[in-house]
């Protein structure tokens, strides 16, 4: 006979046990929306979990609500505080919306872990993932960097970046911080699901003070008011060249002529080894005085040195190069060293650094 109590009990030890499964993975989603796929053409939704336990687990089994789905996880031991992700791959071979479950055994638990994928097959669709590679949440985008190289006092140039709605909600895309020398165009204002756009940055030079590299960065949102976060930077930098009317005319021949042994090195793991360093010889090989009036670096991870700024006609200077590989490696903008100097056919030099 099932009394009340006894029904009590039964609930109180399924939440028990459904705790306990809980507790021993998490999940940063149990829902994966993989968007928009063509008829015919798989999707995958991929999700995160994390072994919470004080112990190794494995999975056991992965129950697929279809055979229209395969499901990719570790066969190997999972262990404790170890993440690990799970992908769940549809066929596509239906179209219009669809909504797929699959059911995760670990050991050590008899509840199992729910995963939930959902998205839409079209008829006609066209992958964005190569025009637009770059990912802010749900909004795709052409760049992940803003670069103004070569500008002069009084120049407004302007860069487009393309961007494009992957959602199934309306977007209103907005570049966040931005400084007093950039001006950005959002059109449309506001972007339809599954649409692209543009913003069409501006750069008023006549506010940038500087000559040389000013950096800064602006963030992207995908609606007004949304916070800050280092996933949705976006690094800005600006290249301001120096005033070189001093010798135009005349006074063209008696200019200093910059001379580098090389305007790129190729560090990190070359033939095998780790190469951490190189020299670059920097010579004057005009008729007056050669200025190095700035020596700047487009990223973090890098030291530069230099042992003279100031070179007279024929004479040389060391620069030191020396690089932290890891953080190079993760660096959105690529790594420069700039020179500014006062030779008006290279008033500004940029030394590439090709890690590898």
């Amino acid at each position: 006979m099932i009394t009340k109590k006894n029904l009590i009990i039964s609930f109180l030890l399924l939440t028990i046990s459904l705790t306990a499964t809980a507790q021993k993975v998490s999940i940063v989603s149990d829902t994966v929306d993989a968007g928009r796929t063509g008829y015919r053409v798989p999707v995958t939704a991929t999700f995160e979990l994390k072994n919470n336990s004080s112990r190794h687990i494995n999975i056991k089994e992965v129950e697929l609500g279809c055979g229209c789905t395969k499901a990719d996880y570790p066969r190997h031991n999972i262990a404790a505080g170890e993440t690990f992700t799970v992908s769940l791959t549809y066929d596509a071979r239906m179209l219009g919306h669809f909504v797929k479950q699959a059911a995760l055994y670990v050991s050590h638990s008899k509840e199992p872990i729910w995963l939930t994928m959902k998205g839409h097959v079209l008829r006609e669709w066209i992958d964005y993932a190569k025009e637009y590679p770059y990912h802010f949440g749900k909004l795709l985008t052409d760049t992940e960097v803003i670069e103004f190289d070569d500008v002069n006092k009084g120049d407004r140039p302007q860069m487009e970046i393309r961007v494009y709605n992957n959602s199934d909600d309306p977007m209103s895309p907005r570049l966040l911080h931005l400084p007093s020398y950039l001006q950005a165009d959002v059109q449309p204002s506001q972007l339809p699901a599954w649409t692209p756009g543009t913003i069409l940055l501006t750069l008023n030079t006549e506010q940038v003070h500087d000559f040389g590299l000013t950096q800064t960065s602006v963030y992207m949102a995908q609606q007004l008011g949304e916070r800050v976060s280092p996933e949705t930077e976006i690094p800005v930098s600006v290249v301001l060249l120096p005033d070189m009317s001093s010798y135009l005319g005349d006074n063209h021949g008696m200019a200093p002529r910059l001379y580098l042994s090389a305007d790129s090195v190729v560090l990190g793991m070359v033939n095998g080894k780790l190469q951490k360093k190189a020299t670059i010889t920097v010579g004057n090989m005009g008729q007056s005085v050669l200025n190095i009036s700035s020596l700047q670096l487009f990223t973090s991870g890098v030291t530069v040195t230099l042992d003279k700024q100031q070179l007279k006609p024929q004479e040389t200077a060391t620069m030191k190069l020396t690089i932290d590989r890891d953080v190079l490696l993760t660096a959105r903008s690529r790594p420069r060293v700039l020179m500014i100097t006062n030779d008006p056919k290279r008033p500004k030099v940029a030394i590439n650094i090709i890690v590898k």
